[in-house]
């Protein structure tokens, strides 16, 4: 690359560096994932200040370090400034910009990733408001699938037929398995449990025994993320048994609304300008949605992306804050 290089990029983070500079991670097309030193940076005047914001997006000159590189020159594209006023559109942002540091390769071009991003954070900031959790998993979907790992949503992950949302029974139920790669039908789904449930009766009688107290099941176990088998090879009774260590839900049922959305999910203009979803004719969803479904898409799509990419979403915790409803006042007597 020589003593300089040019690269468009979008800072996806930042942190103090000395008395007056940042050092930025910037996602770029060109180059993939940099690190850069923005230098004077937090300088009131500094023609850097503005630059080297989060979700700015800029055409960078760069100049070759021995161990980062400095920004010589910075000229903004993009900066998204929508994002930073609304506090639910700000987390959904870092939410996306996590997703995208997990995937992102440095020293390689990274022009899909980039351009995927940037168009999600443009629909976020321009959507209502009100669709902000249907704009996340949207845009969660859609990286996950440019990851080589979006969950199958048409067919059961394990027999390989097609499942069709049920919305005359209201107690229609099928399966959603992380570790099976996406949906599956209630009897692959107690396939995929019953090693669980053995283990936990297996601890359970383990402890009474040491402890000599009696104890009960606790119902919605949940398993810790670790060397994940192969769908495709290997049968649901073969799946490894594991220990409740992190918080990722790897097996939950889910009805028939939270299904056919998470099918429309792949569709690039799911969600209309104007926040309404398009849909097909056979099967049209009721809207609006209540803004709790979104909350279960979401939280199913994160437990799936946090196992397969084996890291946690810190800026989740950000979004349970955020979109989860408020505790009702009890009424006095």
């Amino acid at each position: 690359m020589g003593g300089t290089y040019k690269a468009t990029g979008i800072n996806l983070k930042s942190m103090p560096l000395g008395e007056s500079d940042r050092l930025l991670t910037v996602l770029t097309r060109e180059f993939g994932l940099i690190r850069v030193v923005a230098p004077g940076s937090r300088k009131h005047k500094s023609s850097l200040g503005g630059r080297s914001g989060l979700f700015v997006v800029n055409q960078l000159l760069i100049a070759k370090g021995r161990s980062l590189d400095k920004i010589i020159q910075a000229e903004s594209l993009q900066s998204y400034a929508g994002l930073s006023q609304d506090l639910r559109k700000l987390t959904a942002s870092q939410y996306l910009a996590e997703l995208a540091l997990f995937q992102a390769l440095s020293e390689q071009p990274q022009e899909d990733l980039f351009c995927l991003l940037v168009e999600h954070l443009d629909r976020l900031e321009k959507l209502p408001r009100g669709v902000t959790l249907a704009s996340l998993a949207h845009a969660t979907f859609h990286l996950l699938a440019l990851a080589g790992v979006a969950p199958q949503v048409q067919l059961c992950s394990v027999s390989q037929q097609l499942l069709v949302p049920d919305f005359d029974d209201p107690n229609w139920r099928v399966g959603f398995s992380a570790v099976a790669g996406g949906i599956v039908s209630l009897a692959a789904l107690d396939q995929l449990t019953a090693p669980k449930r053995s283990a936990e009766r297996s601890e359970i009688e383990g402890s009474n025994i040491c402890s000599g107290q009696a104890a009960g099941v606790q119902p919605g176990g949940i398993w810790a993320m670790g060397d994940r088998p192969n769908p495709a090879h290997e049968s649901p009774s073969s799946y490894p048994t594991r220990t409740p260590k992190k918080n990722v839900e790897l097996h939950l049922q889910i009805n028939a609304t939270e299904l056919a959305l998470l099918q429309q999910l792949s569709q690039p203009d799911f969600i209309q300008p104007d926040g309404t979803l398009a849909q097909p004719q056979d099967r049209p969803i009721e809207q609006p949605l209540p803004e709790q479904i979104w909350l279960s898409i979401e939280r199913i799509l994160r437990h799936y992306a946090q196992y397969h990419l084996d890291q946690p979403i810190r800026s989740a915790a950000l979004i349970d804050t955020c979109f989860s409803p408020l505790p009702q006042p009890i009424p006095s007597p």
